[in-house]
């Protein structure tokens, strides 16, 4: 890949629809992950405003300490960056006080996290309505087209998708080049969302690097029975997850009426 290319079609790209859409810039959601840590780069990079928001619901922390630093260290590099701090800790648990109860554990630990990542896509958008802003999404190719890892209206629910299109390996590459800081380009990816110490690789089953190979062979026209051992593990996680969450890639199902019945 080309990176400094990439980066600089990326922001081109950025800039050009913001102003189209008559907008000031951008609001992101700063997490301390490289995917959260490399939008907003590039979102700083546009010179247009960009506001980094910080939005702790019982986080970890090094989550914390390493959101902090990126956006300390990017508004040293980017004038036009600011950031605000949205605790939203005492709204979740509010919040989960008047639901009731739900025996399934399973469950509920799922619609907790899902529930997490919709309060903070609300406050994203909170943000950037009262700022004129737009909603940057930070989600990367194999998250939003493989597997699906991210949820329904909550950090898929956003204005625009600026790296969307490029694999994880390519997000490392435009953080190395952007100069995002050590401690993200070193951290394991993980979505916060159920503590640091819960990867996406254990949530998922399989690592970045090991999806990432099993969508580029699929693309190429592979299929099973070119897969043995661990590939072809990673192969069906990857094809059930991919068949699984397709309510979150496609289109909304609308239920259109026979003509006959009106």
């Amino acid at each position: 890949m080309k990176v400094d290319k990439v980066t600089d079609h990326i922001v081109t790209w950025l800039k050009d629809y913001a102003i189209k859409a008559n907008v000031k810039g951008y609001v992101v959601g700063v997490s301390g992950g490289i995917d959260s840590a490399v939008t907003s780069s590039l979102c700083a990079m546009t010179g247009l405003e960009v506001l980094c928001v910080e939005m702790p619901i019982h986080q970890h922390h090094d989550h914390v300490t390493r959101a902090q630093e990126h956006i300390k260290q990017l508004k040293s590099r980017f004038k036009n960056v600011t950031d605000v701090r949205s605790d939203l800790t005492p709204v979740f648990d509010t919040f989960i006080e008047n639901m009731p109860d739900i025996k399934d554990s399973a469950l509920v630990d799922l619609t907790r996290g899902n529930t997490r990542a919709r309060l903070r896509m609300t406050t994203l958008y909170y943000h950037g309505g009262v700022n004129g802003l737009l909603v940057a999404g930070t989600g990367n190719k194999v998250e939003d087209f493989g597997v699906g890892f991210y949820t329904k209206y909550g950090d898929g629910g956003v204005d625009v998708s600026p790296i969307a299109d490029l694999m994880k390996s390519h997000v490392y590459q435009i953080g190395k080049y952007v100069n995002v800081p050590e401690s993200i380009m070193d951290a394991a990816p993980s979505d916060g969302l159920y503590g640091a110490e819960r990867t996406d690789e254990d949530q998922i089953g399989a690592s970045y690097d090991e999806l990432e190979l099993i969508m580029n062979e699929i693309t190429n026209g592979k299929k099973e029975s070119d897969f043995t051992g661990r590939m072809l593990e990673v192969f069906h996680l990857y094809s059930n997850l991919n068949k699984k969450n397709q309510h979150k890639m496609n289109p909304i199902p609308v239920c259109h009426i026979p003509k006959s019945l009106f």
